[in-house]
């Protein structure tokens, strides 16, 4: 009887069940980031096809499923993150029998192609261009949130999800209940950014938007929800500032750049950008000043050697 239901169980298997009972005890055995696993699964995967059998998902429906991500605005690095995660579910499950055949090998969609991006670092004067342009644009938030990000280094969603809630002036801290990374953190807040955030709430209020603790503070006054996407018209700035290749991005790169240009550690940059391993953080460290003959000399000082 046991053998029977276990072949059952197979048959009927749901991919939330295969994950859940299989996937992610084996997630957590073999890899130091499984909560990770978990994060992408319960917000990009579970809605869509959770509920469904596992030998039920046919390739098409994957196609489909990266559409509607690309539709929703995601980048494509993201979209293959999240695709890389489901084949590899799939895979685990054809090779214990519980699918005969991965559905990815039917895909019409391979890869998104995410392109030859260049790490960049704005100058002051093309900070001040991209500024002056957010400031003439039409859209009702895109000026505070490129203010914003320059100020704080926080990532896009980062801001486009935060609620007034979030903000806490005493401490001046930003709260993310979910970073990228699946965990918390706190963004820190300058008092220029506090003073922006002043002028945000106003600016809400002017649109007739409420600005309560539980209110989102990038809310689309059409939708009343927040928004899913800046990039047109980020991309309209870009190209009146001259300035093509400037990702959105790259306005958290180049709080980054400044922060080491003027004296930061690299751990304090860790810390200001939320980095959880260093190693996230070492893309930068090609513009800290090499300073090591200098350190060296701190101990000459110090012990003060005679012969």
């Amino acid at each position: 009887m046991k053998e029977i239901a276990n072949i059952f169980s197979r048959e009927s298997c749901t991919l939330s069940e295969f994950f859940d009972e299989k996937f992610y005890p084996f997630s957590k055995a073999t890899k130091r980031r499984s909560d990770l696993d978990s994060y992408t699964f319960n917000k990009h995967i579970r809605p869509h096809f959770g509920s469904r059998c596992l030998r039920s998902i046919m390739p098409e429906e994957i196609d489909e499923w990266k559409l509607i991500q690309i539709e929703q605005g995601y980048k494509p690095a993201s979209i293959n993150k999240h695709s890389s995660m489901l084949r590899r579910i799939f895979s685990i499950a054809n090779k214990w029998g519980y699918i005969d055949r991965n559905p990815f090998t039917g895909l019409a969609i391979k890869d998104l192609d995410v392109g030859d991006f260049v790490q960049r670092f704005l100058t002051k004067e093309e900070i001040y261009r991209i500024i002056s342009e957010a400031k003439r644009s039409s859209h009702p938030f895109i000026y505070f949130l490129v203010i914003l990000l320059i100020l704080t280094g926080a990532r896009k969603s980062e801001w486009r999800l935060a609620r007034w809630k979030d903000v806490n002036y005493i401490t001046k801290e930003l709260v993310v209940p979910i970073s990228k990374n699946g965990r918390s953190r706190k963004v820190i807040l300058s008092a220029e950014a506090i003073e922006v955030l002043h002028d945000l709430k106003k600016h809400c209020e002017a649109l007739g938007l409420s600005t309560r603790l539980d209110n989102w503070i990038f809310c689309n006054p059409k939708t009343l929800r927040p928004y899913t996407c800046f990039f047109h018209s980020f991309n309209k700035i870009r190209i009146a500032a001259d300035l093509p290749t400037v990702r959105i991005h790259d306005l958290r790169h180049t709080f980054a750049s400044l922060l080491v240009n003027n004296g930061a550690s690299i751990y304090e940059v860790q810390k200001l950008l939320g980095h959880h391993h260093i190693s996230m953080t070492e893309r930068y460290a090609h513009l800290f000043p090499d300073t090591l003959s200098n350190r060296v000399e701190i101990i000459a000082k110090v012990v003060l050697i005679k012969h």
